[in-house]
């Protein structure tokens, strides 16, 4: 199916449009009417999502389309009869027409109900036809929580398919009934390109959704954020939006393919070859299209004294990929600034759990080229290059006693359970702990990668497709799911296929 200018054109004129009806109005009565059309209601265009979720704050997004004053009323009651209202921003073409109001004072450990209008600016009493949405606070006391996290949507040529039932693995996430989703990152492909259909092993076809974005890669702004509003097309994913707060991170599809700063590309499809100036056009439309508080990726969010979640930026501070072989570096994937926040909040840390999402795995070895896109070089010797940041932060979190870490990642296109030890590693002053790969949600399936030894990993379970590129229609996109116990503090982890069926589970106890 193809959204070509035509087709959205006609949909202006059918959903209210009023100001294309007025011009078509030659005179007469038809041009009486012209006013009352220019007049016509604005309209949201891509459902609403909420995220950043703490005790008491939550910014909710919207998008309308065409210059209107976002309205979100809130309250315990699904029939809202008990709401209070928030004036929002005033949503412009300056931001695409999207906008984020941060609701402050809400009751902590609470599911919440929530409306958004939006408003005419010259007319204030001519408004949108409402959407609704729901959030959950997080605790300020001892209470069960519960997380999914995945990553990599619309990658390898497999988007918006409607005969497979779209994004439909976010059917299987909305019936957990999580208290929030992480997003591992690869939230969008701004590289990857669709065509209508694609060929599938067995002989039947993959029919994509396209939109003109989605036909070149991402350079200008525009198609930067073309890319988001097309993951807002399909319906199971709004939905899921207005069920469950997101946590966002991003990766490098976000941008292009294995990015890092200073760059310069040398592929034929971009115009455009500094990545300096791609990443900003891809991260201002990420900020304005994700329900992000502030304009930082990596951030700490708490979910009251059982969880901490430590959001991490492993793009926009590191060093070029190269070989990974320094015995003397002394950054590389985190950068310093970072690291030293990190540092100081996992020692300041009060929660039992300390989640940290990194979009990358640890001890998988991600070439690009001959170079290493990852942390993990490959000789599973003493660490170097990347390796050595990682390994003064292990240090760190021993010496510390930064007790009880959890790693969750994506990035590899396929689900594993990997548990760190220290005795069976090359470098060996760290505590052991698990990290948790779980995706992609509708991407191709790869893998497995190798493991590097230098800290030790040891494969658990896994699950992988039978070949490179698997379409979704094989079923191996997957997702996680994190649950904590609020009386026991015990954390059990599930590994979930595309429909939640859990294909493997571990039981985890705090360590004092």
């Amino acid at each position: 199916m193809v959204l070509d200018r035509r087709t959205v054109l006609r949909g202006g004129l059918l959903t209210g449009g009023g100001a294309a009806l007025g011009l078509l109005c030659g005179g007469g009565t038809a041009a009486a009417a012209a006013p009352a059309l220019l007049r016509a209601r604005p309209r949201l265009t891509h459902g609403v999502q909420s995220g950043d979720v703490t005790a008491h704050e939550a910014v909710v997004w919207a998008r309308s389309d065409r210059p209107a004053r976002m309205i979100v009323e809130i309250g315990r009651r699904p029939d809202l009869r008990d709401a209070r209202t928030v004036r929002g921003p005033l949503l412009t073409p300056r931001t695409d027409l999207t906008g984020k109001t941060l609701l402050r004072g809400l009751p902590s450990g609470e599911q919440l109900h929530y409306r958004v209008r939006l408003a005419d600016p010259d007319r204030h009493g001519l408004l949108s036809e409402p959407v609704v949405g729901r959030l959950r606070t997080a605790p300020r006391a001892r209470a069960d929580i519960s997380f999914v996290w995945s990553g990599d949507l619309a990658g390898q040529g497999w988007g918006i398919n409607p005969d497979f039932g779209g994004y439909r693995i976010f059917n299987a996430m909305a019936a957990a009934d999580p208290d929030f989703f992480l997003c591992s990152g690869d939230y969008v492909y701004a590289d990857g390109l669709l065509a209508e259909t694609v060929p599938l092993p067995d002989g039947r076809t993959w029919r994509n959704v396209v939109t003109p974005e989605k036909t070149k890669v991402a350079e200008t702004l525009a198609e930067f954020r073309g890319q988001f509003r097309y993951n807002l097309e399909d319906a199971a994913l709004r939905a899921f939006n207005a069920r469950v707060p997101m946590i966002y991170q991003w990766d490098d599809h976000e941008v292009a393919n294995n990015w890092y700063p200073g760059e310069i590309l040398d592929l034929p499809q971009y115009t455009e070859k500094r990545v300096d100036v791609l990443a900003a056009r891809a991260r201002r439309a990420a900020l304005e299209y994700m329900p992000v508080r502030g304009d930082r990726v990596y951030r700490k969010l708490s979910y009251g004294p059982l969880l901490d979640v430590f959001v991490l930026d492993m793009r926009s501070h590191r060093d070029r990929n190269g070989p990974g072989t320094s015995p003397a570096q002394r950054a590389g994937i985190l950068g310093a600034e970072q690291v030293a926040w990190l540092k100081r909040e996992l020692r300041a840390s009060r929660a039992v759990w300390k989640v940290i999402a990194s979009d990358m795995p640890l001890g998988l070895v991600i070439p690009d080229g001959d170079a290493i896109e990852g942390v993990a070089q490959g000789d599973g010797r003493a660490p170097l290059g990347r390796e050595r940041e990682i390994a003064d932060l292990l240090s760190y979190a021993k010496r510390h006693r930064v007790r009880n870490m959890v790693w969750l990642t994506a990035d590899v296109h396929y689900t594993a359970a990997h548990y760190y030890d220290p005795g069976k590693a090359s470098f060996t002053d760290f505590d052991p702990f698990w990290e948790f790969v779980s995706g992609p949600l509708n991407a191709g399936g790869f893998g497995p990668n190798a493991l590097d030894g230098t800290f030790g990993p040891q494969v658990k379970f896994q699950k992988t497709p039978p070949r490179a590129n698997t379409s979704p229609a094989e079923g191996y996109q997957f997702f996680g799911q994190v649950e904590i116990d609020g009386r026991s503090a015990a954390l059990t982890v599930h590994l979930r296929d595309l429909d939640g069926a859990s294909l493997y589970s571990v039981n985890l106890n705090p360590r004092r």
